[in-house]
């Protein structure tokens, strides 16, 4: 028998099953956040989409502060009406996603009210406060579902918001999708080296998490770098600027009538 005759012997392991359901699951999770993020990116042609993100943001500032301030229920209602119709023109797959998206908040605070519902007569006070809670998480959705966060970025600096807090934005929704990537990255290379039982899942999965780390810690000083070298002083420019179309002007006007039914049914 030579050293190489075991070349010609044929291999008959067999690996152990694993389970490694919490691995798939993470990988789909990260997959979703990543393909929200990608598909925020895609221009659509509902009209919706295209209402320019100035508009948005400043009408969803004022209908939610007209929502907060409101103690009539017939004015809640309208402003529910509103909301529900500007929902209602989305595509289907970003009505099921908000909407599924909105309930887990109103929810959760109608649970934690259900004590002062019970022992302090307040059902009416209670479900008023949920319907507001709700109308304003999809109100929110909708904006960041039919915005791009670029077209964001850019009228919180029309809106003279600090430089700091469009920085810290901006680079924080950058560093989602490009850890994101990188960790989507590692766990298929783990799925796919673990042949077998593997016994030591958690130290495996800790090691991700510190590579995910430092990756982002070495990122960020390259990000610092290349900031400091292009001579970035902290300051936004808008280089470009808005231009109104009246898909924006009806949009305006829509939000300035529900804020004149605030004087007229209080």
């Amino acid at each position: 028998m030579t050293d190489k005759d075991w070349l010609l012997k044929k291999d008959n392991y067999v690996p152990k099953n694993d389970k490694d359901k919490f691995i798939n699951k993470t990988i789909m999770s990260l997959i979703g956040v990543l393909s929200k993020i990608k598909k925020n990116s895609l221009v659509k042609d509902n009209i919706v989409y295209k209402v320019n993100p100035l508009a948005k943001i400043l009408g969803s500032l004022l209908i939610i502060i007209m929502l907060s301030l409101s103690k009539n229920t017939n004015y809640t209602f309208i402003i529910g009406a509103f909301i529900i119709g500007i929902l209602s023109i989305l595509d289907g797959d970003d009505i099921l996603r908000i909407l599924t998206v909105s309930i887990i908040i109103p929810i959760f605070t109608l649970i934690m009210l259900i004590p002062s519902m019970l022992f302090m007569n307040n059902l009416y006070s209670s479900l008023i406060l949920v319907l507001k809670i709700f109308l304003t998480v999809i109100l929110m959705n909708i904006l960041s579902s039919t915005s791009n966060w670029h077209s964001v970025t850019k009228s919180l600096k029309s809106l003279f918001v600090p430089d700091i807090f469009i920085l810290v934005f901006d680079i924080t929704l950058r560093y989602i999708f490009l850890l994101g990537e990188f960790s989507l990255d590692m766990l298929y290379s783990l799925k796919l080296k673990s042949v077998g039982l593997n016994k030591d899942k958690r130290n495996s999965l800790l090691s991700v998490i510190g590579n995910l780390f430092l990756k982002s810690k070495n990122m960020g000083e390259d990000v610092y770098s290349a900031m400091e070298c292009r001579g970035f002083t902290g300051e936004y420019k808008s280089i470009t600027k808005f231009n109104f179309t009246y898909i924006d002007y009806i949009y305006c006007l829509l939000c300035f009538g529900v804020f004149l039914l605030y004087f007229i049914y209080h």
